[in-house]
């Protein structure tokens, strides 16, 4: 027997121990099961165990950004490259996981060139990506409930200077609850959806239409991250941060 096909035993061994262990253990028993592997090197079991937080369905910018680290531990960067965009997608701000996403994508092939956005795009997408979405649901109830304290200053009081503050500051909260609620509910609906994903096998020809036999348009890489914007036939169209389009069969993405 090889010490290949030993090595495999041992992990599979490993994994099946670890998911019965882990039927009994709460997610954040598991994490901090999982945090203590990682902090002993033993990435393997690191790995087994934060998985089976996710099969318990727990989810957080934290357990993604630990997946990350591990699978960067151990050297597949086009896994560490997903679980780094997942746990961006919870928490944009998080500058430890913006740090070693790019070291990642350093690593990768696939070097695209980015299209320039407007300025007022760039700005915006700042101010978009500020704050994870449940951040932006607090901002709104709480600028709803000035909105309150607002018209019933109006309502009540009978300074005149007061009723007049009372009422411009109102008409700009409201405008304000109604922004920060629809970030929140624009970010939460962009959190559930699946609108990008990252290439997992090491070459793929990007072709001009849904079928192998089309005109083959240019090759990319595992850990490349793809703008999904159609499906058919098990075929995706996809495109790259240049805007280049095409299409590849599906199953050699998986999505953010």
């Amino acid at each position: 027997m090889t010490i290949e096909k030993i090595n495999k035993i041992i992990f599979i061994t490993l994994l099946l121990s670890s998911s019965l262990l882990s039927m009994a253990q709460t997610p954040k028993q598991l994490l901090e099961k999982g945090n203590t592997f990682y902090s002993e090197a033993v990435y393997d079991s690191a790995l087994i165990t934060y998985h089976a937080v996710l099969d318990k369905g727990y989810v957080s910018d934290a357990l993604y950004y630990n997946l990350g680290n591990t699978y960067f531990k151990l050297k597949d960067i086009p896994s560490a490259i997903l679980f780094y965009e997942k746990s961006l997608k919870i928490n944009p701000s998080h500058e430890d996981v913006k740090n070693n996403l790019q070291i990642a994508n350093s690593m990768i092939v696939d070097k695209i060139e980015i299209i320039p956005q407007l300025f007022f795009r760039v700005w915006w997408t700042a101010f978009y990506t500020m704050l994870p979405a449940n951040s932006w649901a607090w901002i709104s109830v709480f600028i709803f409930l000035m909105t309150l304290v607002a018209i019933y200053l109006y309502l009540t009081s009978f300074n005149t200077v007061v009723r007049k503050t009372a009422f411009f500051s109102g008409i700009v909260l409201i405008f304000l609850t109604v922004m920060s609620f629809g970030l929140a509910s624009q970010k939460y609906y962009y959190t559930q959806q699946t609108n990008e994903a990252i290439v997992f096998t090491p070459t793929i020809t990007i072709k001009s239409s849904p079928a192998q036999s089309s005109v083959d348009l240019f090759v990319l890489h595992e850990g490349t991250k793809v703008a999904l914007l159609d499906k058919t036939n098990g075929w995706t169209k996809i495109r790259i941060a240049n805007g280049s389009v095409g299409w590849l069969p599906e199953n050699v993405l998986k999505g953010i």
